[in-house]
């Protein structure tokens, strides 16, 4: 094999794993405590999947096994950079970013969501974003108060703590 394949192989490889960034969203990166958190263990995590890749000897391999973890060592560090905090809401009379809100959607069952950063944000397990427009619609609303979304009337019932989120969305304790 020649040094020049070789080089080409090396190459052209390097440009396959060299992964895009990961979209940064144009919303302010607002984050509760728990959020903050989590980012962190997300860098520390891609940090050492990416040191992980220091031991493998064949550099296309290493390079490949590499991309990933570096991508994300890279996105989780500007979200830190860029996060801000929020504390949680001092009262629940309106619907506040890091409010549990439980609604009733055109009269089906409540569902209660908690509404967080973007990056926290889990529908499956009772979290929406606070850019989502489910809980831009919320916001600042109280208890009675009804807002169409995507063609369907949303009535609050109950706005809480964040601990009133129970799994999948549904009212909890």
């Amino acid at each position: 094999m020649s040094v020049a394949f070789t080089k080409e192989e090396s190459s052209e490889t390097a440009s396959e794993t060299m992964l895009p960034d990961r979209p940064i969203s144009e919303h302010p990166n607002l984050v509760t405590e728990a959020g903050l958190r989590a980012l962190e263990a997300q860098l520390a995590e891609a940090r050492a999947a990416y040191e992980a890749t220091s031991g493998i000897e064949d550099v296309n391999e290493k390079r490949r096994q590499a991309a990933g973890p570096l991508r994300d060592a890279r996105y989780f560090a500007e979200r830190l950079r860029t996060a801000e905090p929020m504390p949680d809401p001092a009262s629940h009379d309106t619907v506040a970013f890091g409010s549990t809100v439980t609604y009733i959607r055109d009269e089906r069952a409540e569902q209660s969501y908690r509404i967080v950063g973007e990056d926290e944000a889990d529908p499956r397990a009772g979290t929406i974003s606070f850019a989502s427009p489910v809980a831009r619609a919320l916001m600042g609303k109280a208890v009675g108060d009804v807002v169409e979304v995507g063609g369907a009337e949303i009535e609050i019932v109950r706005i809480g703590a964040a601990s009133a989120v129970g799994r999948r969305g549904q009212a909890g304790s």
